[in-house]
């Protein structure tokens, strides 16, 4: 059973399309859906990262959401083993499994043979005092400065991948990208859609999407997680959404303050997908999907899954 990866920017409508997609398949093929959105992962974590609730899923199976706990440290090494042991058990009852998201590196690690660079505990803890030092912007400087291609695609504000990847240019004397999987034949001949539409139009629908996740109850459910150490949660607390709130809140909670994490919750969001786009239109094995013609979307992805060889 030949999966089918629905990824591309976030906004673009792909968990919609992932359940009309099973909908049309059940006429001839169950089919099952495998999260790869590192932030959903995390239980509790609804609102920011527009998780779908159980109630519209339509009765399809979901797999990984809901997998850890905002205190445990989220890794690509950990998602790409359960999530391919989850696409080869869904494929083992018969029926098609579904990758969707757009987390860049949990995609690749899964439909790619990846295999993880070693880690060393003294040089990690080099670069871990060295972050200690001159913080998070001073240490993603001297990324850059070594490896500019590695700072360009990772946040000057993710502490956890910068001490990551000057640990690997240290150990392998190579650029961090040198330790990724070569884009070849995508594991288990997946079929990959990508989604995306005209920027102006996917500015304005992360606009809509986040005034709704604030109008929704983001604030409340950010205070919510507090309670149960979502500021503890290394990877957790730094998701977009849920930084700005924690900062708003550390800083009085007034309305400014809010109103500020709600546009800054859209700045980051639109900047990080810039980052998708870049990531994914690089790989030729996508077909991309115009959003802007949806009526024809679940025709044009099961044509796809169906011709791709």
């Amino acid at each position: 059973m030949r999966p089918l990866a629905i990824i591309g920017p976030t906004g673009t409508g792909k968990s919609q399309l992932a359940l009309d997609v099973v909908e049309h398949l059940a006429a001839e093929v169950a089919a099952e859906v495998v999260n790869a959105d590192a932030t959903q992962l995390y239980r509790g974590m609804d609102i920011g990262t527009a998780k779908l609730p159980v109630a519209q899923r339509r009765g399809i199976p979901h797999h990984q959401l809901d997998v850890l706990d905002v205190t445990q440290t989220a890794s690509v090494a950990r998602y790409q083993q359960a999530a391919a042991a989850d696409i080869e058990a869904i494929a083992a009852r018969g029926a098609v499994p579904v990758v969707v998201g757009g987390s860049m590196l949990y995609i690749q690690s899964l439909l790619d043979d990846w295999s993880f660079p070693a880690t060393d505990p003294s040089v990690r803890a080099k670069w871990e005092q060295r972050l200690a030092e001159v913080g998070v912007a001073g240490l993603h400087a001297e990324l850059a400065r070594r490896d500019p291609a590695a700072a360009a695609v990772i946040l000057p504000t993710d502490p956890r991948r910068t001490v990551r990847a000057l640990e690997v240019v240290e150990l392998t004397g190579q650029p961090f990208a040198a330790s990724a999987p070569r884009i070849g034949p995508p594991r288990w001949g997946a079929a990959i859609i990508g989604l995306d539409c005209e920027t102006t139009i996917l500015d304005e629908r992360l606009q809509r999407r986040t005034l709704t996740m604030f109008d929704d109850g983001l604030v409340d459910e950010v205070r919510g997680l507090l309670d149960h150490g979502l500021r503890d949660g290394v990877t957790a607390s730094r998701a977009l959404g849920y930084a700005q709130v924690i900062a708003a809140l550390d800083a009085g909670g007034g309305p400014d303050r809010l109103h500020e994490a709600q546009e800054q919750t859209f700045i980051g969001t639109r900047r990080y997908v810039r980052r998708q786009r870049s990531w994914f239109r690089r790989d030729h094995r996508v077909h991309w999907i115009d959003v802007g013609r949806a009526d024809r979307a679940v025709d044009d992805a099961l044509r796809v899954w169906r011709d791709v060889t």
